[in-house]
């Protein structure tokens, strides 16, 4: 967790630089560190006040300088330590017989199996690159598993015409999203739970009796029930009437919900939202064919609402008596789950080998931070949308299903053995019986994990470099080729076309890293967008554990830290008589320009939603929306999230500043007529008032202002909302709400012309009272 002085360090590979590139959002196995050249010992680690860890995408198609793994066979003949259990890779020292571990330096024994194969080194992609995927045989068990991916979409019914209607549309857009061996199973509950078969001439539903005691199950299985094959339909022969299926759904009537529920507490009618029960019992659906009627189970949950019915009801009164009661911190009270029930369906659902993503879309208190374990755990997503109106709901169920995914992934980082990862951050599963080693049920090409470092006891780098530090990831998992790319990869006879295969893979990422000599070389290597990763996960960790406002002052603490320590390291502090007598800080850190990017991201940080406080207005089920998505981001993308990117043109075609800082002073002195802004869920193209009115707005399809948001559009996990805003004629708050250099960093108003500027003059003080 915090150091009491400063968080964990960090250091890694080259990084992608692209601070100023709209264009360059390379997604890559990337590996980022906070710093590309560790501390050299835990002093060092602590007196320089910077994060050490690292981030990972594991699935990504390309390292962080764009290149591709070396690909091969024989991923089961990598020799490995019998000390550590890392796997030989091209930083080992390699003898005719024998090689030594990089990360633990014992000798090992080659087979001569291994022998014969290294003695032709170029055939052998481990020879040739540290960054290698190799296919693994299929084991035994895995032959007779049908590699037919399975989609079930369990719908809420206790909902609206308008949700149904756009739950309609996402699963029509998912649909054609899915590849053509894909089997697809409508449900959807209230007070019951609906099974259709789609499969006969008309669709026909079978609905269990949901039962209202909190402790309660269904009576019956759903084998029972109907069939699971009967359940789950072929998509390509039967789109249509799926399509069909999902025209006749239509809202349970508050008569059939308060009929079924009867008189809830203290008289006040119980709805019969049954989701916690439906979803256990899909779950065990699923769970009794995984391994061989399919090897992937994704269920997309629709909620409209809290589950209010049966087991897994959670009480949202909470959130009212929360915010009335000033005697209790409510942001503390409202992050932690009120059940482990979602939590205990996670393990479920690993079990059974199923990823659940919850897509809510509501603006009532939905209690999300019971929910997000279900989703998260499971290697699935949590999306959160307001109303049905603006939603991009079909966007984003196209978007997700449409990218490569990998499943049933084993991700596991080993370091040479001066140091150890300390906390693990993201969404998956830990195993329980090993540590460090995380499973993922479903990993897209973006998602991203996080890790920070100490050291062991006693230990430090060799000075000058003659044992670097050495990190290894490794990332097994399995894939589903369609037909066509079995077809190209010359195993397509007639037998196998129209049939998918499973594929079982090892990526490995063997990185060896620079050692520090002094404060200076450590500083000149930090990458900003990864510290930012790695305080995001350490301030929802803090949130969580203690409350929002501990969240801010760790956060607040971390840089007036950092600052003091980079004074005393560039020796601006001096003392006389063992005090400080220095006056003049230097808080923008205009020495080291890797560090200069830090205050105003911290300062982002704190007016960030995530970090604001409940009577600010902040959702409590937006802020867990928040912390979900913050925490799978890639550094890059979480860099936008937290502090957009305001670039300028001087017309739809011309680009005229690449950055600008957020500010209305900014945009007033560039005198730039448009202005573009990425905040990662929005982009904003703003026209000012004093644009000259020939500019033609929107700006046209094939201009280049265009051509720069269709491919960020196209880049990114989740589908950006695009808004276009004519200064002086529509209403700007939206554009105006991002400029936070004018706002108070603690939220009391969009006043006074001093919000960043104040912020430095208030960790000024701060560091002048710590060096004291």
């Amino acid at each position: 967790m915090w150091h009491s002085r400063a968080t964990r360090n960090i250091p890694f590979p080259p990084r992608l630089k692209n601070k100023d590139s709209q264009l360059s959002q390379v997604k890559t196995m990337a590996v980022r560190a906070t710093v590309s050249r560790f501390p050299i010992d835990a002093g060092a680690h602590e007196n320089s006040g910077i994060p050490w860890g690292l981030t990972v995408t594991p699935f990504a198609t390309k390292d962080e300088n764009g290149q591709a793994p070396a690909y091969g066979s024989g991923g089961q003949l990598l020799p490995r330590c019998e000390n550590c259990w890392a796997y030989f890779n091209t930083y080992c020292e390699l003898d005719q017989w024998s090689w030594n571990c990089a990360l633990c330096g014992n000798p090992q024994g080659l087979s001569s199996e291994a022998i014969a194969r290294y003695s032709q080194p170029q055939s052998c992609p481990e020879m040739m690159s540290s960054f290698v995927d190799l296919e693994l045989p299929v084991e035994e068990s895995d032959e007779a598993m049908q590699p037919r991916p399975v989609y079930v979409a369990a719908i809420d019914l206790s909902s609206s015409d308008e949700f149904l209607e756009l739950t309609k549309s996402a699963l029509l857009a998912a649909l054609e999203a899915l590849g053509p061996g894909s089997l697809f199973g409508l449900a959807t509950f209230s007070h019951k739970l609906g099974l259709y078969d789609v499969q006969g001439p008309i669709p026909v539903v079978k609905n269990v009796f949901i039962p209202p005691e909190t402790e309660g199950s269904l009576p019956i299985e759903l084998e029972d029930v109907m069939p699971l094959l009967q359940f789950l339909a072929p998509v390509e022969t039967c789109k249509d009437r799926i399509a069909s299926a999902l025209e006749t759904l239509r809202p349970t009537t508050s008569w059939e919900r308060t009929t079924a529920a009867g008189q809830g507490v203290d008289g006040v009618l119980m709805g019969g939202r049954g989701f916690g029960v439906a979803i256990e019992a899909l779950l065990n659906y699923l769970g009794s064919e995984y391994g061989s009627t399919f090897a992937l189970g994704r269920v997309f949950a629709f909620l409209s609402g809290p589950p209010d019915y049966g087991a897994g009801q959670l009480d949202t009164r909470r959130y009212g008596e929360q915010y009335a009661s000033r005697g209790e911190d409510a942001d503390r009270a409202l992050l932690p789950e009120q059940t482990p029930f979602y939590k205990d369906l996670a393990a479920i659902a690993v079990q059974a080998g199923v990823c659940v993503d919850i897509f809510a879309v509501t603006n009532e208190y939905t209690d999300l931070a019971s929910l997000k374990f279900l989703s998260v755990e499971s290697g699935g997503s949590l999306y959160l949308y307001s109303n049905t109106d603006d939603s991009t709901l079909p966007q984003d169920m196209y978007r997700m299903l449409s990218r490569p995914y990998a499943f049933g992934c084993v991700l596991r980082l080993r370091t040479s053995s001066e140091f150890k990862t300390g906390h693990s951050y993201g969404h998956f599963f830990p195993d329980p019986q090993y540590e460090n080693v995380q499973h993922i049920i479903c990993c897209d090409s973006y998602a991203t994990y996080a890790y920070d470092f100490e050291f062991e006891a006693t230990k430090e780098f060799a000075k000058h470099g003659s044992e670097p530090p050495i990190i290894q990831i490794a990332f097994q998992y399995t894939v589903v080729l369609p037909p066509e790319e079995l077809t190209e990869s010359g195993s397509g006879s007639s037998s196998v076309r129209g049939k998918y295969s499973l594929r079982r893979r090892l990526r490995i990422r063997t990185v060896q890293c620079g050692v520090a000599q002094n404060m200076n070389e450590l500083y000149d290597s930090v990458d900003p967008e990864v510290v930012l990763s790695l305080l995001v996960h350490k301030v929802i960790l803090a949130s969580l554990e203690q409350g929002v406002r501990e969240g801010r002052l760790l956060l607040h603490d971390w840089l007036v830290i950092l600052t003091a320590q980079y004074n005393e390291a560039y020796k601006l502090v001096h003392y006389k008589n063992g005090s400080s007598v220095t006056t003049q800080i230097d808080v923008a850190f205009s020495q080291c320009p890797e560090l200069q990017p830090l205050p105003r991201l911290v300062f982002a940080l704190l007016r960030n939603p995530l970090l604001l406080f409940h009577e600010e207005g902040v959702h409590p089920d937006y802020r867990i929306y928040l912390q979900c998505l913050f925490s799978a981001l890639e550094p890059s993308s979480l860099h936008r999230a937290v502090y957009p990117v305001l670039t300028s043109y001087s017309t739809p075609d011309k680009l005229a500043y690449p950055r600008h800082s957020l500010s209305r002073a900014a945009l007033i002195t560039s005198g730039s007529p448009i202005f573009f802004l990425d905040a990662f869920t929005a982009l904003i193209v703003f026209y000012s008032s004093t644009a000259d009115p020939t500019l033609p707005f929107p700006p046209p399809h094939d201009c280049l202002l265009r051509t720069v948001i269709n491919k960020l559009k196209q880049e990114r996990c989740i589908t950006p909302k695009l808004i276009f805003i004519r200064g002086g004629q529509d209403d700007a708050t939206a554009f105006e709400n991002y400029l936070i250099e004018e706002q108070d960093v603690d939220g009391s108003g969009i006043t006074s012309v001093m919000g960043f500027v104040s912020f430095l003059e208030d960790i000024t003080q701060s560091v002048l009272e710590y060096i004291k």
